[in-house]
């Protein structure tokens, strides 16, 4: 029998010090996303001053788009999406790195 990936709804900022959920974002019904990742803006200060990334797939229509929230807001308000030509598989990982990273050789 295959491995089961779970299917993740929307995502939840935790406070750690303060042990409590801080904000939220549900994709809505019959819509599941892919690992969410952090993005900090360039020069950020804060620690939650930047995006929350993923890709989230609609099982209604079977469209998948790439979807940025603003990590800083209480409800991770959507700044941008984008409609994907092709499906992203459940369990899909991401990394992002800036171009000096990709340009340092070992």
């Amino acid at each position: 029998m295959g491995e089961m990936i779970p299917k993740i709804s929307g995502v939840v900022k935790i406070d750690i010090d303060l042990e409590c959920e801080v904000s939220r974002r549900l994709y809505g019904a019959g819509c599941f996303g892919g690992e969410p990742i952090f993005v900090a803006k360039d020069g950020a200060r804060e620690e939650d001053e930047g995006y929350i990334a993923s890709y989230v797939y609609d099982e209604n229509s079977g469209v998948s788009r790439f979807v940025v929230m603003n990590a800083k807001s209480q409800t991770l308000d959507v700044v941008a999406t984008v409609k994907l030509p092709r499906t992203v598989p459940y369990g899909f990982h991401g990394l992002f790195v800036k171009r000096g990273d990709l340009d340092q050789t070992c």
